[in-house]
């Protein structure tokens, strides 16, 4: 299985729990799905900070936020929805369903993204 079904399948468990009507388990799967798609598009977009990561042995708040600014304000901005879910919806618990809902757009065009990067190297 390669990294971009495994996106797909955690994208579609968030938008399961947007069904269920659980905004912080939904946002926990949303943030999880962009975290791995900003590392996953960071090995060749941000070549320098995805072998940072590497030589650290772990990715930082810090990298992950790094590699989002460098790769440019598109996704950026797609980071900056992740970080909502993962601060505000899934740790203080605070978002309704309905702004989970409205964040998955931006969560979903990462897992593009990944995809495209995917497709463009293998060919």
């Amino acid at each position: 299985m390669g990294k971009e079904e495994i996106l797909r399948g955690f994208l579609n468990e968030g938008k399961g729990y947007i069904e269920q009507g659980d905004a912080v388990q939904a946002s926990e799967k949303l943030y999880k799905v962009a975290e791995e798609s900003i590392k996953a598009l960071s090995q060749t977009c941000t070549r320098d900070i995805y072998e940072e990561a590497i030589k650290k042995g772990r990715w930082t708040t810090d990298l992950l936020f790094k590699a989002a600014e460098e790769m440019g304000r598109e996704i950026r901005r797609y980071w900056d929805s992740a970080w909502t879910l993962h601060v505000q919806g899934f740790h203080e618990m605070k978002l309704n369903i309905n702004s989970v809902r409205r964040r998955i757009e931006d969560i979903e065009e990462l897992v593009n993204l990944v995809e495209n990067e995917v497709k463009g190297n293998e060919a």
